[in-house]
């Protein structure tokens, strides 16, 4: 019996399916859901699965940030915005640090934390209607905590334009970047996801596991620096006019009228050299 409210998992011959299942959200990410998530994952790290396969249910793979979330937002203390973004960090980093081979059937949009989850895992297929996209500039926000992973996917150029711009990327582009491993017809995607996972499963799982783990640590000790300055960073954007004013456009289906056109000093948020 799943015990989990937002997430389903299936194993099947030594493979985990993980969904992402609030498809009336279009699987957006609510402190519930990213709890939950982090939680699977530390489970299915240690049971005796090899290979793990991440989705969404229904549309889309995962639409951002919980709009019910955002709403209740402006209102919160700067002690449960940094516990917000400390919760994010965490569930980015498990999934990037996870131990076994993770793959990712984006199956619809992936947008801001939902492309930082996509994006994150060791292979990205997508079908041809997935979009991506870092939006979280469009609200006055700042995708601090994936900027670290981005850069090394991608590299310093393509982050900035990526992140300063909050443009929407069709699944092609994203596969030239390199941010997508494969485009593959929204009809066939589940069966090659599972065709790759059954061709991992006759690899050595140790040497697997040693691969990731080497990877993993030539980064491990800067990560922690960076990882830490963007969770402060994150939690000091939420505090600030342009965030709230970002979040109160967005709901309000009109253009933000951005407080920082006439910029004060307490808004500045400075991150450490």
């Amino acid at each position: 019996m799943n015990q989990f409210r937002f997430i389903e998992v299936e194993s099947e011959q030594g493979i985990q399916i993980i969904t992402l299942n609030r498809p009336e959200k279009r699987n957006a990410l609510s402190p519930e859901l990213i709890d939950e998530l982090t939680q699977v994952l530390n489970d299915t790290a240690q049971c005796d699965c090899e290979v793990v396969i991440l989705t969404g249910s229904g549309s889309a793979f995962c639409a951002g940030l919980d709009m019910e979330h955002l709403e209740t937002m402006h209102a919160r203390t700067q002690e449960q915005h940094r516990r917000d973004s400390e919760n994010m960090a965490r569930v980015l980093r498990t999934l990037y640090e996870f131990p076994k081979p993770i793959i990712a059937a984006v199956n619809g949009p992936a947008i801001a934390g939902g492309m930082g989850l996509a994006v994150l895992c060791d292979f990205t297929y997508a079908a041809p209607e997935a979009r991506f996209g870092f939006t979280e500039v469009r609200v006055g926000f700042t995708p601090a905590v994936v900027a670290s992973f981005l850069i090394r996917q991608v590299g310093e150029k393509h982050t900035r334009e990526l992140l300063l711009s909050g443009r929407i990327l069709k699944a092609e582009e994203a596969c030239r970047l390199g941010l997508v491993t494969r485009v593959v017809p929204q009809e066939e995607l589940m069966a090659e996801v599972h065709a790759l996972a059954n061709s991992l499963l006759q690899n050595s799982p140790q040497a697997m596991r040693a691969v990731k783990e080497l990877v993993v640590s030539h980064s491990a000790a800067q990560l922690d620096d960076e990882i830490e300055d963007a969770i402060t960073a994150n939690s000091l954007q939420r505090s600030t006019e342009d965030f709230r004013e970002g979040i109160m456009a967005f709901l309000e289906h009109r253009r933000p009228k951005w407080p920082s056109l006439n910029p004060h000093p307490k808004e500045h948020v400075h991150i450490k050299a």
